[in-house]
């Protein structure tokens, strides 16, 4: 029977499309899964969608949709994403699948009943978008210590889950098992952090919203988002709350990993655990939380608006060399730089120049001394040896780093072999050979050793880059070989053919052509945002703008500002960049459509009404940093707004 091996990754948040950084994490899990797979394991891989929340209530009312509604479109999104990359994954599940549900009630009630929860009343600091609470001790400069957002005071009836009542006996297993979470560092951080300090009683129920799975015996209360998005964990799996799991979870659970992000290794490593103890379940195997994929320097944010997605990479360079370069260039402890110039030099330098090269120099070799046929005529010389040590020497390497999660280490080996293979061809000089027909049993062996390399590297590669390894292995008229004979040379039969006419799947990429193909796209998506909408036809029926709550509106954050300078956009007519001052440490650049209807001249000096929370996007080449507000007549034009008196720049206006 083979040993099984369960892998989970986080499940996706239903708020938005998932940026690349999101997307590294299933890349790297599918790796896992795949690799483990060749060696032999039953593997099983999860991943999925969180789907309950304020966070996502709100996005969905914003939206003018129901929230099922809004987390189908979202979830089909990410799933679209993850099968777009090639995931293998077994299980995709959503918070919102009735089963799902159905045990996390069960959980709950199961909990309440054994005195580990209670119900009380929360005062504390709230984050929506982490739906988070924080102490005032707890807050960074008073905002949110995970994203740096806002916070606010909430106060609400809620149900609390005993965290102290474990503290002591989480220490202990964290102690006895070394290897639970890593990196060590993340371990440090949260017994330094988090229990040394002592842990306070978590929030598992909130009454403020009703986006989530009542409680079953108190139904104003939803469940709070760790108690329902950590259990997906095991209820995929068929587990049940009331003793009668199913056969999947007796088989595969605990999980071998959970692959997770950094930000989140608090919730897998403190809250999931302790769960699992007042289950009476065992704990995962081990916490890997891995680091983020940074852009310019910083986290990837749609605030921010320095996102890059999946799919636009794959549609410049296509699905496997996007999903190369994520596990090539990603630190096993320290965060990874993403941008399309890194992406070009890695194809370039990496896939065309090392793996590219070597299969199109042998193969076309193959066919021109040899008319496609491999044979090994055992004409052996020193370097052959060499060459042989680093090949079969390979996999073990590599299959040590990806255990220990060192994926870009083990890129990096892979590589290193397919170097050797190209400086062997420097060594042996196939074309010299080639001049005296003496030699052409040399040029054979030669000729065999690199077609072997080739077979033997791509078959490992396979797990890295599933659809362009096999092509290469077709064209070597091989197959994936067996990881356990990985270590052996030599298992190519003699006169295997190789391909007539090998495609060439590897090619090097323009920097130039690439970067002006996504500044246009960038500039398209930048002005469709700015673009009005479509004048509606008379015979469309007008329909009224969609409602909005208090609360919705009291997101928007709307100031005075006074315009310091403005000047014409070069080749915009219709747009002035304007600096303005908000009352902040450092004025703002806002760019406006307005310059029909006013000069640069004109706005110095003027008092304006500023869309100040608006993400802030590139226009012209641009980063425009809010909206200057204006009103329009029934002919079209516009008119700045204005507070009525003079106000003091940064004025709220409420």
């Amino acid at each position: 029977m083979k040993e099984k091996y369960y892998i989970t990754t986080a499940i996706a948040y239903t708020s938005a499309k998932p940026h690349i950084g999101n997307t590294y994490e299933i890349v790297l899990a599918a790796l896992l899964a795949r690799f483990k797979r060749k060696q032999g394991y039953d593997v099983r891989l999860q991943t999925g969608t969180d789907e309950h929340g304020e966070k996502i209530q709100q996005k969905a009312e914003a939206a003018g949709v129901s929230p099922k509604e809004y987390v189908d479109k979202t979830a089909a999104e990410i799933k679209r994403i993850w099968d777009l990359m090639n995931s293998s994954y077994d299980k995709f599940i959503r918070t919102t699948d009735e089963y799902h549900e159905k045990q996390v009630q069960e959980i709950f009630e199961r909990l309440l009943k054994q005195g580990d929860i209670y119900k009380g009343e929360y005062k504390g600091w709230y984050c929506t978008p982490c739906e988070s609470f924080w102490t005032e001790s707890q807050l960074v400069d008073g905002k949110c210590p995970d994203c740096g957002r806002e916070v606010k005071m909430a106060k609400e009836e809620a149900y609390f889950f005993k965290m102290s009542k474990y503290a002591d006996k989480l220490m202990q297993y964290y102690e006895e098992h070394p290897d639970f979470i890593v990196p060590v560092s993340r371990k440090n951080e949260m017994v330094n952090n988090f229990l040394k300090p002592g842990l306070q009683d978590l929030c598992i129920s909130r009454t403020s919203f009703s986006w989530g799975i009542p409680v079953k015996s108190d139904p104003r209360h939803v469940v709070y988002v760790w108690l329902d998005a950590l259990t997906n964990y095991i209820t995929g799996l068929g587990y049940d709350a009331n003793g009668n799991s199913g056969e999947l979870y007796k088989k595969y659970w605990p999980a071998d990993v959970h692959i997770i992000g950094k930000d989140i290794v608090r919730f897998h490593t403190i809250y999931w655990p302790i769960f699992l103890m007042a289950l009476g379940e065992p704990l995962p195997k081990q916490i890997y939380g891995h680091p983020w994929l940074l852009q310019d320097g910083g986290k990837m944010s749609k605030s921010k608006g320095n996102v890059i997605y999946a799919d636009d990479l794959v549609d410049v360079f296509g699905v496997d060399p996007v999903r190369y370069f994520l596990l090539a260039q990603m630190p096993f402890d320290n965060d990874g730089q993403v941008s399309w110039e890194a992406v070009c030099e890695t194809v370039n330098s990496e896939l065309a120049n090392v793996y590219g090269n070597l299969v199109k120099r042998t193969l076309a070799m193959n066919n021109k001394y040899f008319g496609g046929v491999v044979a090994d005529k055992g004409v052996k010389e020193p370097v052959d040896d060499d060459l042989k040590a680093v090949v079969t020497g390979m996999y073990g390497k590599v299959a040590a780093k990806i255990d220990a999660y060192r994926v870009a280490d083990a890129v990096e080996d892979l590589m290193n072999m397919f170097r050797r293979a190209n400086k062997y061809i420097d060594e042996t000089a196939p074309w010299a050979l080639a001049k005296d027909e003496s030699n052409k049993d040399r040029l054979a062996t030669v000729l065999y050793n690199l077609t072997e390399t080739i077979i033997i590297g791509s078959s490992v590669m396979t797990c890295f880059m599933p659809t362009l390894a096999e092509k290469v292995l077709s064209q070597c008229s091989a197959t994936c070989r067996d990881f356990k004979d990985l270590d052996k040379f030599g298992l190519l039969e003699n006169s295997t053919r190789t391909a007539e006419n090998p495609e060439t799947l590897f090619e090097r990429v323009d920097v130039k052509a690439v970067t002006e193909k996504v500044n246009k796209m960038y500039e398209e998506r930048n002005a469709a945002k700015v673009q009005p909408a479509p004048a509606k036809t008379e015979e469309k029926e007008e329909s009224a703008p969609a409602e909005i709550s208090i609360d919705g509106f009291a997101k928007v954050q709307l100031k005075v500002g006074k315009v310091l300078e403005s000047r014409k956009v070069e080749k915009a007519d219709k747009l002035l960049c304007s600096t303005i001052d908000l009352g902040e440490e450092k004025p703002r650049t806002i760019v406006s459509g307005i310059a029909k209807w006013y000069t640069p001249e004109e706005m110095v000096g003027k008092n304006v009404v500023v869309v100040a929370n608006l993400k802030p996007v590139k226009l012209r080449g641009i980063l425009s940093e809010g909206m200057v507000l204006c009103a329009e007549d029934k002919d079209g034009n516009l008119k700045l707004v204005a507070p009525e008196a003079a106000i003091a720049a940064g004025s709220e206006i409420r």
